[in-house]
């Protein structure tokens, strides 16, 4: 059976949610089809004590604040998934959990059909807002498979509590890096922690609204036609939220540049010295989730598909959500998303309006 909507959008997290805030305010019809089963998106998954980089009012989707948490300035993830379950309800959005989009093929010259394990959806148009947790990027660092101890990625890190009694070894210099090096650290779990650059703190006082403020500006100015400009990149990397504060602050955050190789038991430096290990954690980032795609031909050879503002490029009828800031600045956060979902929902209505 095939359920025909004039969008369909692919992923139900933020992003997704977002889109259909505006697209339903423009009364396009649409459905959200989501793989996970329960409302949430990636927050559902991540480690216990994450915590936002901004404050819950500077951290929220078009239409709705974030209700403070109370006791804490930055909201933790269970704080999240009950906001985003709220909107979803708030708002009447079509969900539909549980529905995995597989493959989107070209269907004549005006539709798309987008293939799911529940049957097909007709579409004049999809916004595809799968982020990136489900597709870890795990180095090819020489050795990583002879290591005998435990290998995980961020995705499946959880708490100092399963790795109680064990040497850690953490990987990556970013901010899922130094918030899973502090929890750990501040647990008293022994911790090495290993980066390819020297870690780069941002001001104590500065958090994700001054991220998105510059990433805004940065997209100005390249639009412009500037090139002179400075990104995110150009303050800092790392977020200092409380617990890396605490950690850094107590002489806990200490980083070893990165390894040669993973041993059996271990890593090893180019210079002998070694560091015996339990667990390594690969906190080394994510690829775009766009295999679901791949039936279009769009991707370059670097995994990425143009796009001209949220649209591709090739593809007027597809629009991306929330997969970073070649999709719109700051994107892939909660408050960043919505600027670029209403632009892509315009779009979107006025493609369905005109026929075309």
């Amino acid at each position: 059976m095939t359920r025909s909507v004039d969008v369909v959008v692919i992923g139900g997290g933020q992003s997704g949610l977002a889109a259909g805030y505006h697209l339903r305010r423009l009364g396009i019809g649409f459905v959200v089809l989501d793989a996970q089963t329960a409302p949430g998106g990636a927050w559902q998954h991540t480690w216990d004590s994450l915590r936002l980089f901004s404050p819950a009012e500077h951290s929220s989707l078009p239409g709705r604040l974030m209700p403070p948490q109370e006791g804490e300035t930055y909201p933790d993830a269970g704080h999240v998934v009950d906001y985003l379950t709220d909107y979803e309800k708030r708002y009447e959005l079509p969900v539909r959990h549980g529905i995995r989009a597989h493959a989107v093929h070209r269907d004549g010259g005006h539709r798309f059909r987008v293939e799911t394990g529940t049957g097909d959806w007709s579409a004049g148009a999809v916004v595809s807002a799968t982020g990136t947790w489900t597709r870890p990027f795990l180095p090819a660092v020489p050795g990583r498979d002879t290591f005998t101890g435990q290998q995980l990625h961020t995705v499946g890190y959880r708490s100092p509590a399963h790795h109680a009694g064990e040497r850690v070894i953490v990987v990556g210099g970013g901010n899922s890096g130094a918030q899973i090096a502090a929890d750990l650290a501040l647990a008293g779990i022994d911790l090495t922690w290993v980066t390819q650059h020297p870690p780069r703190y941002l001001a104590d006082d500065i958090d994700g609204r001054a991220l998105f403020d510059v990433a805004s500006a940065r997209r100005r100015a390249l639009d412009e036609g500037r090139t002179d400009t400075r990104g995110v990149a150009s303050l800092g990397d790392i977020v200092v939220v409380p617990p890396v504060r605490e950690a850094r602050d107590a002489g806990l955050l200490k980083a070893s540049p990165m390894f040669a190789r993973v041993t059996a038991d271990g890593v090893a430096w180019a210079d002998g010295t070694t560091a015996e290990a339990d667990a390594i954690i690969w906190c080394t980032g994510f690829r775009p989730a766009l295999t679901h795609l791949a039936p279009l031909g769009l991707r370059t050879a670097r995994g990425r598909i143009p796009t001209t503002g949220t649209r591709a490029t090739a593809e007027p009828r597809l629009h991306l959500l929330g997969y970073g800031d070649w999709t719109g600045p700051a994107s892939a956060t909660l408050i960043g998303v919505g600027r670029t979902a209403r632009d892509a929902a315009r779009e979107i209505a006025a493609l369905v309006r005109s026929g075309a």
